[in-house]
């Protein structure tokens, strides 16, 4: 009788990992179906001056075959280098731009230039401007990703008061932050 039990619990047991393993594999299947269902090709950001700073202008994010274009057109700033980032949160309520949380990084990497082998997503650099205030910017990036699971849609763009130092840790020492946007899905039909 002992034996039977032992038989009976033993199968009750297998059945139910059974059906652990496979709820668990058809939750990956969905996670992995929705991160490639996305195929965006174009992100922007408008960004918007913090307190007592008066930056505007946009930034586009456009899919091209060695990565990401990043294409700038900012004003109101002070003449010279300030960093930019896209951060964590697509947050820019806080009048200083904190509501944005840290850098984007989600492989937990170190913070550095942008092209450096390992640094986070949302390293960068720096965008001069020149005596106006006004600053460009246009170079492709093959760490950010407009799909999958480290896209960068939904996250914020933020610039900064100073130069980021592409070294202190975590964030460049780039100063406060004097402009926020918050990437979302293009109008590509305009």
């Amino acid at each position: 009788m002992k034996l039977l039990k032992s038989i009976f619990v033993a199968f009750v047991l297998t059945i139910i990992a059974m059906g652990c393993a496979q709820q668990e594999t058809k939750e990956i299947e969905i996670k992995e179906n929705t991160e490639s269902a996305t195929s965006y090709t174009e992100a922007v950001a408008v960004v918007h001056a913090t307190s007592d700073n008066e930056v505007s202008g946009t930034v586009t994010f456009t899919q091209e075959e060695n990565g990401v274009r990043v294409q700038a057109e900012l004003s109101g700033l002070s003449e010279g280098m300030h960093g930019f980032h896209i951060h964590q949160y697509g947050d820019c309520r806080a009048n200083d731009g904190t509501s944005a949380g840290g850098h984007y990084n989600p492989a937990d990497n170190k913070h550095a230039g942008p092209d450096a082998e390992s640094r986070h997503v949302g390293d960068m650099g720096n965008i001069e401007a020149d005596a106006d205030g006004n600053a460009t910017i246009n170079y492709v990036d093959s760490t950010i990703e407009l799909n999958g699971a480290d896209s960068i849609i939904g996250r914020g763009v933020v610039l900064h008061g100073g130069a980021d130092d592409l070294e202190s840790q975590p964030s460049g020492a780039a100063g406060p932050r004097v402009g926020c946007g918050v990437i979302g899905i293009a109008n590509t039909s305009m």
